[in-house]
């Protein structure tokens, strides 16, 4: 039993009664001790929250779950592939799940490595329940935001596709605060067609005003935003 710990606060946020288990968050703990990986996940479960436990990564890769909210618990030095080279194999395939990890072999330069790679935390064997489920706590957040910041931008790439090719140098301009008589020259265009373009443009990308444009625009990848810099 938890007592007072904001993890009951998420965890109930997030049952299986209010969300299917494909988002429930899934704490994912990956160690090659049995008994390590039955006491965190009997933890995990204290918490209200799912776990899934692997003996290695490989048994990790292959389960394919590495796309469902929440977060990983590695230990570092595993048969195969290790907790860091999995962190970096992660990275490097653009999957950006938050890491805590645990270990009995900890040092300070793999301690900086992993954190400087994006780890949530590095904990050291044994550690205090409280403290692996603030870790968890934090993990989960980072999870959510960082979700919930990509469905933005998917929705702002959506919004894009749909303006043909001079609402986009419309909305381009607009970015890089250029007045409507401005545009209308440097388009060669007369100024109340670069203003019914412009109409299109927050009408299509779902802005009610210029701000919120731009900050739309903003969230785009800078390869989508050409050259402007906004």
């Amino acid at each position: 039993m938890i007592d007072e710990h904001p993890l009951q606060r998420t965890s109930a946020q997030l049952s299986p009664q209010s969300r299917g288990d494909a988002e429930q968050p899934l704490v994912i703990i990956v160690d090659d001790d049995a008994s390590v990986r039955e006491a965190l996940s009997e933890l995990v479960l204290s918490a209200g929250l799912q776990p899934a436990s692997f003996a290695s990564t490989r048994e990790l890769l292959d389960a394919e779950v590495l796309d469902r909210p929440g977060c990983l618990i590695l230990d570092v030095r595993m048969p195969g592939t290790s907790g860091l080279n999995l962190q970096e194999s992660l990275a490097q395939n653009g999957n950006s799940m938050p890491i805590i990890f645990l270990t009995g072999h900890g040092d300070i330069p793999m301690t900086v490595q992993a954190m400087k790679a994006g780890a949530v935390d590095f904990l050291t064997k044994p550690v205090r329940d409280q403290t692996l489920l603030d870790a968890v706590v934090s993990a989960i957040e980072i999870d959510a935001c960082q979700r919930a910041k990509a469905e933005v931008v998917r929705r702002t790439v959506e919004r894009l596709a749909t303006l043909t090719p001079r609402e986009r140098e419309v909305l381009h301009e607009v970015a890089r605060g250029r007045l409507s008589k401005q545009i209308a020259f440097d388009l060669g265009i007369r100024e109340v067609t670069v203003k019914l373009h412009r109409s299109n443009v927050m009408r299509k990308m779902k802005a009610t005003s210029i701000v919120e444009l731009i900050r739309a625009w903003e969230t785009l990848p800078l390869p989508m935003r050409g050259d402007s810099g906004a």
